[in-house]
């Protein structure tokens, strides 16, 4: 090991202090959103590294930089870390209700519609790649759909907080994003083995790693969440109640991984289950602000330093024009997929629920990517097409959360004054 190399606590130490000082000129200057403020400037500090590494060589700060970022394993630290905090405490403030009541939609958005959009990514990325040059084989440019197409929860319920959506709609989408990205996961890894060759095709296996990772997600996070939920109406102490939610989702989702299905999945639903049943009949009014306080501390934290690392990890993708070209032409690509992905589950629903008229336009352009997406491609193993993937993520979770987050408030409040509804949503 290095004598300068910086330890865990020290990389920690250096992510909070650039948080705090970014989101205090977010907060002064721009008042922006704060996923959309954090990854516009952290991205604007990388490029302002990268011009005065240009302009001054001999500092030394590009190199700097760029072996301080590559110190952080992003999979690992989201992935292994963050996420399930960050799951559980969006979860935790989405209405069951409202989702419950559109749960055919939820499903088929999450299910479905990952599917077509995995699919209509991955055939257009393949026939891009090809007019580029690029060469990327159709099973890599599957799994490359298979990274981008879910909306990230943390992205997409942090936008929502401050944009007029319905409350139904809100639901929805928070719910699609919610349990999308477990099965996004789920298909990236089938899809990977593939590609790797660690596994053959089989519809049969495909089925049965789907079923035990969605669905055993899905029942091991109920299962969970009932545990805490029973533990916590059995007493009354904001303090141990506090560490009982903490342990579900910590203990909760290592098991998962031990267990072989789905950690996010799981998280969801424990979410769901304790921020629904547990805050109506478990807790005391003083442990449910408590509670509903620590989590949306811990979730506004791992927020900022989540997209704060996505802005910084520019640095590691502008250097290479072409594959920044392969990215941006990929943005259209992205964004035609999710429509068609989302029209589709819409129109065959018609008939048993309407979302109103904002409903296409908020989910597809409040369909945001973000840290999953950098998380999985950083995932992938060295190979010729690793970067040309790794860079066309980062540049269309950056157009997503920069530009369709920046802009989804005032897309809602435009379409609501077109259709003469009010500025808080559809009738």
């Amino acid at each position: 090991m290095q004598e300068n190399a910086l330890g865990p606590f020290d990389i920690a130490a250096v992510l909070i202090l650039l948080a705090a000082a970014l989101g205090y000129a977010n907060h002064r200057l721009l008042k922006l959103p704060s996923a959309v403020g954090m990854t516009l400037m952290g991205a604007l500090a990388s490029l302002a590294i990268i011009g005065t590494g240009l302009a001054f060589p001999s500092w030394g700060l590009t190199p700097i930089v760029e072996r301080f970022l590559a110190s952080i394993d992003f999979h690992a630290a989201l992935m292994e870390g963050m996420l399930s905090f960050l799951l559980f405490a969006g979860a935790l403030h989405v209405d069951w209700q409202d989702m419950r009541a559109n749960r055919a939609v939820i499903f088929g958005l999450a299910t479905v519609g990952v599917v077509i959009a995995t699919a209509l990514v991955g055939l257009g990325a393949w026939w891009l790649s090809g007019l580029m040059g690029l060469g990327i084989p159709l099973v890599w440019a599957l799994v490359f759909g298979a990274l981008i197409s879910p909306t990230d929860p943390v992205a997409v319920m942090a936008i929502l907080k401050r944009a007029a959506v319905p409350p139904a709609l809100q639901a929805t989408v928070a719910g699609e994003s919610l349990f999308n990205d477990g099965i996004g996961v789920v298909i990236f890894a089938i899809l990977l083995s593939i590609a790797t060759g660690s596994e053959a095709f089989n519809w049969a296996h495909v089925a049965s790693d789907f079923a035990r990772e969605a669905l055993g997600g899905a029942a091991f996070g109920f299962a969970v969440g009932w545990f805490g939920f029973v533990a916590m109406r059995s007493i009354d102490d904001y303090g141990v109640e506090v560490m009982i939610s903490l342990a579900v989702v910590m203990a909760g989702y290592s098991l998962s991984h031990a267990l072989h299905v789905s950690g996010p999945v799981a998280m969801a639903v424990a979410g769901l289950l304790i921020g629904n049943a547990g805050v109506a009949q478990a807790m005391s009014d003083v442990t449910r602000d408590y509670l509903i306080k620590f989590w949306e501390l811990v979730d506004e934290i791992l927020n900022t330093v989540l997209f704060l690392l996505i802005g910084l990890e520019v640095v590691l993708v502008t250097r290479q024009p072409a594959l920044l070209l392969f990215g941006v032409l990929a943005i259209p690509l992205a964004l035609g997929a999710r429509w068609l992905s989302v029209s589709v589950p819409l129109i065959l629903l018609r008939a048993r629920i309407n979302l109103g008229r904002l409903a296409a336009p908020t989910l597809v352009w409040g369909g945001l990517r973000g840290g999953i997406s950098v998380a999985l491609a950083l995932s992938l193993p060295p190979s010729a097409y690793r970067t040309p993937l790794v860079a066309a993520t980062f540049v269309i979770v950056l157009f997503s959360v920069i530009i369709q987050g920046g802009s989804i408030g005032g897309l809602i409040r435009r379409l609501n004054q077109k259709h003469g509804l009010p500025a808080g949503g559809d009738k």
